[in-house]
């Protein structure tokens, strides 16, 4: 077997995690892949016991690995998934972050989580994403995102009025800070800070969610994934902002945008107990009782 890994920054207080699980990959004889940046963090820390093969690209790291390692927070594993691209090669999260709604495997459990694999008892988490159109390659080649798109006014200018379409008919013209548009994955975070509703993983929908709008009634809305978004918008500012989950790029009035489902989806390495509703239950404390064991 063959597993690519692939980290962002390396913690002191991560170190002895990550050594155990290189011990535990090099003693079931896996080949190992380490993306390059984070190799070159990793060596003066970790003590090999094989040989590692450093790698400088997702065609490199994912073409011939059976899964990718993503140790880190969300936000790792969500670069983790732009690395995969269309291999769909499935992506294994250990959380060395906070919150982890996307890392399932705990720090303390990876050894367990190595085993598991080992004897394929886990299943496959597929995840939709989004693609992103314009007439300029704002994101070069990887124009998808697992989270979500915003479109966003550019530091303390003033509000922007985005209108917007549903496969061409006319839906609303926001006049806000910015809008949303999320995936069902994407719908636990910032869609949800801005009051967007949770959306299970396997409904085949988007979430547009406006952020800061001037009419109150304005509310998120949810439509079906199959549907053709495009967008124009006007401003004070000559240019607006956009992103891709954490990627952002400018762009202005000449810009032509449009937003639809992926023809590919992301994998997930899950194991038994690791689901949508025991996430939502554990990650954002539904039935928590703040009486029990009150400090």
């Amino acid at each position: 077997m063959k597993i690519a890994v692939f980290g962002r920054e390396l913690k002191a207080e991560s170190i002895p995690h990550i050594q155990s699980m290189f011990d535990c990959l090099f003693a079931k004889g896996y080949q190992i892949l380490v993306e390059q940046d984070y190799l070159a963090q990793l060596k003066p820390a970790i003590n090999f016991g094989g040989n590692i093969q450093s790698c400088a690209t997702n065609q490199d790291l994912t073409d011939t690995a059976d899964f990718i390692f993503s140790l880190g927070g969300d936000g790792t594993l969500l670069n983790s998934v732009l690395l995969a691209n269309h291999s769909q090669t499935p992506i294994m999260g250990i959380n060395f972050g906070r919150l982890g709604f996307l890392t399932s495997v705990s720090k303390a459990d990876i050894n367990l989580a190595l085993d598991l694999l080992e004897n394929s008892d886990y299943f496959i988490d597929e995840r939709s994403l989004l693609h992103f159109d314009c007439n300029e390659a704002l994101f070069g080649t990887t124009p998808f995102a697992l989270n979500e798109f915003t479109i966003h006014k550019l530091d303390t200018s003033a509000m922007i009025n985005i209108h917007t379409y549903i496969n061409g008919e006319f839906l609303n013209s926001y006049w806000a800070d910015g809008l949303i548009v999320s995936t069902p994955t994407g719908s636990t975070g910032y869609s949800l800070s801005c009051g967007g509703p949770i959306i299970a993983p396997r409904s085949s929908n988007f979430v547009l969610t406006p952020v800061a709008p001037h009419n109150l009634n304005v509310r998120p809305i949810v439509v079906p994934d199959n549907a053709h978004l495009t967008f124009e918008v006007e401003g004070r500012s000559e240019e607006f902002s956009c992103t891709l989950d954490s990627r952002i790029s400018l762009f202005n009035q000449s810009h032509k945008i449009s937003i639809k489902k992926e023809d590919f989806n992301a994998k997930l390495v899950r194991f038994k107990g690791h689901n949508f509703l025991s996430t939502l239950r554990n990650k954002l404390m539904w039935g928590a009782d703040s009486r029990i064991n009150p400090k």
